[in-house]
């Protein structure tokens, strides 16, 4: 996996200051993109362990709500099993840290088993994180009044909720402007 750029003090990609992570390689390739260079899987850095341990340090300073992983796709298969390690890291030394990613594909569909993006490591991730901004950017829908999403059609959701009730449960975050 290749990493097109790291966001220190980042605020428009989360609630909170927030170290964000923009992984490179996006099938979507939706118009009007606000990052259409890490549609190429090869843009960037790649990813290795000084990269992750970077990211950790930054993350490990008190000012930190958490992480968010966007893209490019995070949820593309190739990036899946690059992502949870990271992930995994997060939640054994940084456990107070929240974790959001953002993925043009959709979590009750893409996302579920049999879904085009499902892999084995797909649940855990999901498992994993607590906000997922799911669905594709759409230029016709765009809303720059929205809070951390691009289109209209873009959810925020609680995964934590939706995978304890089994259905999609939208954060409150929602319906903010």
């Amino acid at each position: 996996m290749h990493v097109g750029q790291i966001l220190k003090a980042d605020t428009a990609n989360g609630v909170g200051i927030r170290v964000s992570v923009f992984v490179s390689g996006c099938t979507n390739a939706c118009p009007g993109c606000f990052n259409p260079q890490t549609w190429d899987f090869n843009y960037g850095e790649l990813y290795d362990h000084a990269m992750e341990d970077t990211i950790m340090a930054e993350l490990s300073k008190n000012f930190y709500a958490g992480l968010t992983i966007l893209g490019g796709e995070p949820f593309e298969i190739a990036n899946q099993r690059t992502v949870i390690g990271l992930i995994r890291r997060v939640k054994r030394e940084l456990p107070d840290k929240n974790i959001w990613m953002y993925s043009g594909f959709t979590y009750d569909t893409d996302l579920a088993p049999g879904g085009k993006r499902y892999c084995e490591v797909t649940d855990e991730i999901l498992d994993s994180i607590d906000i997922l901004v799911d669905g594709l950017f759409i230029l016709a829908k765009k809303n720059l009044m929205l809070k951390f999403r691009g289109s209209a059609n873009q959810r925020i959701i609680d995964v934590k909720r939706s995978r304890a009730e089994g259905r999609v449960v939208l954060s409150e975050l929602n319906n903010e402007v």
